[in-house]
């Protein structure tokens, strides 16, 4: 995979992003820093399934306790259930993403988005 390093200037903020530096084994992937936030986001294609008239796309935005310092304590050491942002983050992703493709495609596409690092000044969702 081809490694590609690119920083640009957003609304007086450094965004710089890493194609290829991570998860090798994705279709693609891009590491996206600003300040102290990082976030990864990946995506993966398979094969077509037989019998489906629609665009299989599914979008993942993962928020971890790890990424803001915050180690999950107590009896079972979980992250419990996802908060409402999260579903609501991945849906502006998918919303967006999804007329991009072309209306004959019928492919599994996976988008995840997985906040590595936090920063209180750059909120990782608008990143992703």
């Amino acid at each position: 995979m081809v490694e590609l390093d690119k920083s640009i200037s957003f609304d007086g903020r450094d965004i710089r992003l890493k194609v290829g530096l991570l998860a090798p084994q994705a279709g693609g992937s891009v590491l996206i820093q600003s300040g102290d936030t990082a976030v990864l986001v990946t995506a993966t294609r398979s094969e077509s399934r037989e019998g489906i008239d629609f665009l299989p796309l599914l979008v993942d935005y993962e928020e971890r306790l790890y990424a803001a310092g915050r180690i999950p304590g107590g009896f079972l050491r979980r992250e419990g259930r996802p908060p409402e942002k999260v579903t609501l983050t991945s849906r502006l992703i998918d919303r967006p993403l999804r007329p991009l493709f072309p209306s004959w495609l019928r492919d599994d596409i996976q988008i995840v988005a997985t906040t590595l690092s936090m920063d209180e000044q750059v909120p990782p969702d608008v990143l992703a």
